[in-house]
């Protein structure tokens, strides 16, 4: 691909280049950014895997740790990895139920990049001496 093409490809990828680390407060905060897909004429999975996903009990307080796996099919567009990284961070701070926080990264997901389908996990560490696992999904199942 010429460099002009993939400039243009890539005009709207603002945080990948920033070197400024201005963490987003909050998801609301946050965004997902996209670039083109070039193998739109085909499906093909794309699985992002965030080991280090943190956020706090809504009515504790106290830290909550999970793994967070998204999976989707792209069309025509696909999720920039660096923009993932910084709107799962943002859920450091925020209160928030498990349930809420898979769906909210779904939604975010899809929002930023009208998959063809999309799955997020989350596999939340025990508290209480309980795990909490939860799966959201848009369109049909995505293949493993």
């Amino acid at each position: 691909m010429n460099p002009e093409k993939s400039r243009e490809r890539f005009r709207n990828l603002t945080l990948l280049s920033a070197s400024e680390r201005n963490y987003p407060a909050s998801p609301a905060e946050a965004h997902l950014e996209a670039f083109d897909n070039v193998y739109a004429d085909r499906d093909y999975v794309i699985e992002f895997d965030c080991p280090e996903y943190t956020s706090l009990c809504p009515v504790t307080g106290q830290p909550d740790f999970g793994h967070i796996i998204v999976r989707y099919v792209p069309d025509k567009k696909c999720i920039e990895s660096k923009s993932l990284k910084l709107y799962l961070y943002s859920f450091r701070n925020t209160n928030t139920f498990h349930e809420e926080s898979v769906n909210t990264i779904l939604d975010a997901v899809v929002n930023a990049c009208s998959p063809r389908r999309a799955e997020v996990i989350g596999r939340f560490r025990p508290r209480g001496g309980i795990a909490i696992n939860v799966k959201a999904t848009y369109g049909e199942k995505v293949d493993e």
